[in-house]
């Protein structure tokens, strides 16, 4: 299980004087602001759990501070174990987790093959059952036809493959994904997808960021919806289109966004 309680995180950028045209960097004045703003949430075992929001609302800063890559301003991620023992060390927290962002980059010069071996003897895995995770690996997302190609050769479809191989080598409790089908082939979408279900069967858990509604209302038991670093929904598809008194999560999110930037 992940939850996070009242997490923040607060950047500063430069300000730009509009009223006498002063362009930002040779302006001083800078100020501080929420990228990520007092959100609390909880995923647990078993659970595919979505993060929809528009762009800029603050879901790829959200993802890496729930991976522990970004440490918050405020607030706190708790991650405990199938036990439910709660786990402090950060490196061990990492260890439960795989983490797919949307600017991963993968060593061009391996092949897929090469690079799973690599991130085992990271991960302190044996030779013997390294293989064995290979494999398995190779057949959960249909990676036999291309598991010794060359990074640098394969499609845009196979790499993204490959990265989500790249989480799986550690067997990691939960995953965190951002925008893992963004810009695939229906193929290869539904190889990740797919993935996504049979993780969530063998009592997972899953988070991911997109912006393809229908993929979320088909997959998720749980919507969270973010806007300008603030929790504007959360619950299942249908309870938020109940709400909403739309019957399906597009409009449901539209209407949603809506609302907000009426408050505005």
């Amino acid at each position: 299980m992940i939850k996070v309680e009242n997490i923040s995180k607060r950047f500063t950028r430069n300000i730009y004087d509009a009223e006498n045209k002063v362009p930002f960097f040779k302006k001083k004045t800078k100020e501080d602001f929420f990228a990520v703003e007092n959100v609390s949430l909880e995923a647990k075992d078993g659970q595919i759990l979505g993060i929809l929001g528009p762009n800029g609302a603050g879901k790829t800063t959200l993802l890496r501070m729930l991976s522990c890559i970004m440490e918050p301003t405020a607030g706190k991620v708790i991650i405990t174990d199938k036990e439910g023992n709660l786990i402090e060390n950060p490196v061990d927290m990492k260890k439960h987790i795989g983490y797919l962002s949307g600017n991963t980059k993968l060593y061009n010069r391996f092949s897929c093959r090469e690079m799973l071996e690599s991130f085992a003897k990271i991960y302190g895995i044996d030779e013997e059952e390294t293989k064995k995770r290979i494999e398995s690996i190779c057949e959960i997302l249909e990676m036999q036809a291309f598991i010794d190609n060359r990074i640098e050769k394969l499609s845009t479809g196979q790499t993204q493959r490959a990265n989500i191989a790249r989480c799986l080598i550690h067997k990691p409790d939960i995953y965190i994904f951002d925008e893992p089908t963004l810009g695939l082939d229906v193929i290869s979408s539904d190889a990740i997808v797919n993935f996504m279900k049979k993780e969530k069967e063998n009592n997972k858990t899953v988070l991911y960021s997109t912006h393809y509604m229908e993929e979320a209302q088909y997959l998720c038991d749980y919507i969270f919806m973010i806007y300008h670093g603030h929790r504007i929904a959360y619950g299942t598809p249908q309870d938020l289109m109940e709400s909403t008194e739309t019957d399906n999560l597009r409009d449901t999110f539209k209407k949603l966004i809506s609302r907000e930037g009426e408050k505005e």
